[in-house]
């Protein structure tokens, strides 16, 4: 005997439900996972020359470290710009809470310094390539809740493959 019209159709929805519930767990996991444990970004501009090239890198982004603390000196860091939070810049941390930071005010135009200690709850942020950065010497110490990420490994261009 041959299945009804309202077997067929009920069949169909039940597999359209299923495929629909399963997409759905999907975009789910990949949004969990893009914000709150890693991501991919393409990172450029001169401001973090020679690390990061003019052209772009792409690179993996940790969540995990930024939101636990775990940010050491030395790490390349996304932060939402503290000028235009709309955008997303990459720089080096220099400091920590508590640390007394020695810099250079204009380094185009003189070798004068000057010395920081960097507020609670805050982080002190350069660029690679002084002469064409941004910085916390332009904006002052960057608060913790603007830390995006912390970029651990380059993915392109394949020369430069590798942890960062």
């Amino acid at each position: 005997m041959a299945p009804s019209t309202f077997q067929l159709w009920s069949g169909f929805a039940k597999e359209a439900f299923d495929a629909s519930v399963l997409i759905f767990k999907f975009f789910c996991f990949l949004h969990v996972t893009r914000t709150h444990i890693f991501n991919i970004a393409f990172v450029s501009g001169a401001s973090m020359l020679p690390t990061i090239s003019m052209t772009g890198d792409v690179v993996l982004v940790d969540h995990i470290s930024t939101r636990r603390g775990k940010v050491r000196r030395g790490d390349i860091i996304l932060i939402r710009s503290p000028e235009n939070p709309r955008k997303i810049v990459t720089k080096r941390l220099i400091g920590i809470e508590g640390d007394r930071v020695t810099f250079v005010i204009d380094p185009k135009n003189s070798d004068k310094c000057e010395n920081i200690t960097v507020p609670k709850g805050h982080v002190w942020l350069q660029g690679d390539n002084i002469y064409e950065s941004r910085d916390s010497r332009c904006f002052g110490a960057v608060p913790y809740g603007l830390l995006q990420g912390r970029v651990f490994w380059r993915v392109w261009p394949p020369k430069d493959f590798g942890s960062l």
